[in-house]
């Protein structure tokens, strides 16, 4: 399929974003790593949306425009893996690895959101500046309230997709291995390269040689993420 054809499905609602997640959740086999992820962010987007009527944000127009430009860029990925092209270096290893019989549903979970809260997050925040006219520091509070509801995720997808005590053998590497990785850390550092990029604006050849060495690390931490483990 085209560029053309990409760009006119391209989701520019929370609404239209949410129908096609939902869509893949539907196609995708249940066991694919694509769609363990995608079960995991479906989940976060929903309770984005429903928090954008509820007060809990300061700007919810802002946030709503953020939580877009941050989804879209991982279903550009997802398109460019179904499409034959060349996804970025953060979503190859999930994508390469999304069907290995030895890697675990959490390890995919938390690839993914390695991939799009390393990489993604920092430029969407960049993309969203752009589109509202507006500064980092205008949406960091709304950032932040964002911030919490995919912390508290991590959580439950730790509870949710960590084996239970029978398979304890199992768990000890997978833990040493998740517990390895810190959403908060992630989040906070995003917050910075974002902040980064957005000075750098006005340079463009530093700043795609700064979002490329990004997206470079952290497809190589997603990479040691997906290590398959012994059944």
């Amino acid at each position: 399929m085209g560029q053309s054809a990409q760009l006119i499905r391209r989701p520019h609602t929370v609404d239209s974003v949410l129908a096609r997640m939902r869509e893949l959740a539907a196609t995708l086999p249940e066991r694919d790593g694509i769609a363990v992820f995608n079960r995991v962010y479906l989940t976060v987007t929903e309770e984005v949306a429903r928090s954008l009527t509820t007060g809990r944000f300061r700007d919810p127009r802002a946030t709503a425009t953020l939580d877009v430009h941050f989804a879209v860029r991982y279903l550009d990925a997802v398109d460019a893996a179904a499409e034959g092209r060349r996804p970025p270096g953060c979503w190859r290893p999930l994508i390469q690895f999304r069907r290995h019989p030895g890697i675990r549903p959490l390890q995919f979970a938390l690839a993914g959101i390695n991939a799009h809260i390393g990489h993604d997050l920092a430029l969407a925040v960049v993309d969203a500046c752009r589109a509202l006219d507006c500064e980092p520091a205008d949406l960091e509070s709304d950032y932040d309230r964002v911030g919490d509801l995919l912390v508290a995720l991590e959580e439950r997808v730790r509870e949710d997709l960590m084996p239970g005590p029978d398979l304890l053998e199992l768990a000890d590497p997978l833990t040493h291995l998740v517990d390895a990785w810190s959403l908060e850390q992630a989040r906070s550092a995003a917050w910075s390269a974002a902040r980064a990029l957005w000075a750098l604006r006005r340079l463009p050849d530093l700043a795609e040689e700064f979002a490329q060495r990004l997206d470079a690390a952290v497809g190589f931490a997603g990479r040691m993420m997906l290590t398959p483990l012994p059944s």
